[in-house]
């Protein structure tokens, strides 16, 4: 009968995908391919990981591919569909705040107790002192402060393309991306810079590891929004969204924003709180 297929219900039940385990095996093969070339084991193992990670960026393609047309030509994202969507960002952004949490809690825990009786190689290693003896780091008020304006300002030109988009102003939205992606490419080519300038290295002191791990992912996370943003605009030239459906826009402004608040805590935190001034003399000011 035709009713039989008939759907009742405000609900998307997934039709089968081979995306999941394409995924699984192409990440698993990632994840040995690097073990191999870290450790050296085998010729071939650029090969494998280069094979795995082709693997998975064929997988984001093809899946989120499907996911766009679940929404744009199929019609499958209903108000209860988007709400769950939102509610599946909210909780990933949340695991991503966790993330930089351990970053925080890994510096914090040194900068606050560099001389902590408990950690006995720890006055040794860093001199007592935070930031540690002989490392000199970078002044806040130059490309840092740059780099917060850039994305500070970046935060309020994706508004402005969201906002143009509520109100269908379809050029708004292309004319915000845009400056929002060239400011997002901006922050990355600074940063970079930065990080060619710094006097130290990762390797050999807490404070170069810490550093570079917190800012490094949260650079990271910068060039993924950025390709979130390039793709919405694509999409946007495409076609896509209207005032009423723009979940794939509303997640990428959500994850910019997050972007944009990790950044003031580092900057607050790391840059400005833990500026430990110039060396001089080879001794920490």
């Amino acid at each position: 009968m035709a009713g039989a297929h008939t759907k009742h219900h405000d609900y998307h039940l997934v039709d089968p995908s081979p995306w999941p385990i394409v995924g699984s095996i192409s990440a698993f093969i990632l994840a040995v391919g690097a073990v191999m070339w870290m450790h050296k084991m085998f010729a071939v193992a650029p090969l494998v990981f280069a094979a795995g990670a082709l693997g998975v960026l064929y997988t984001m393609v093809g899946w989120w591919r499907d996911v766009m047309n679940e929404a744009e030509h199929l019609g499958h994202h209903s108000r209860v569909v988007q709400l769950h969507h939102r509610y599946g960002m909210i909780l990933f952004i949340a695991s991503e705040v966790m993330f930089f949490v351990a970053w925080f809690w890994a510096y914090f825990n040194v900068a606050l107790f560099p001389s902590d009786a408990h950690q006995v190689m720890r006055t040794e290693l860093i001199g007592g002192v935070w930031p540690p003896k002989n490392i000199e780091t970078f002044d806040p008020w130059h490309l840092p402060l740059l780099n917060t304006l850039i994305l500070l300002t970046s935060g309020t030109t994706v508004t402005w393309a969201h906002h143009a988009l509520l109100e269908g102003d379809r050029d708004g939205l292309k004319k915000g991306l845009w400056v929002t992606i060239i400011l997002g490419v901006l922050f990355t080519c600074v940063q970079a810079y930065e990080y060619s300038h710094a006097a130290f290295g990762f390797k050999g002191n807490i404070y170069g590891a810490t550093f570079f791990m917190a800012t490094g992912f949260h650079g990271a996370h910068v060039i993924i929004g950025t390709i979130f943003l390039t793709v919405c605009l694509f999409r946007a030239y495409a076609g896509h969204f209207n005032p009423k459906q723009h979940l794939g826009f509303e997640f990428a402004a959500w994850y910019w924003h997050f972007v944009d608040v990790v950044w003031i805590f580092l900057f607050a935190c790391i840059y400005v709180w833990g500026y430990g001034g110039p060396v001089a003399g080879g001794a920490s000011h």
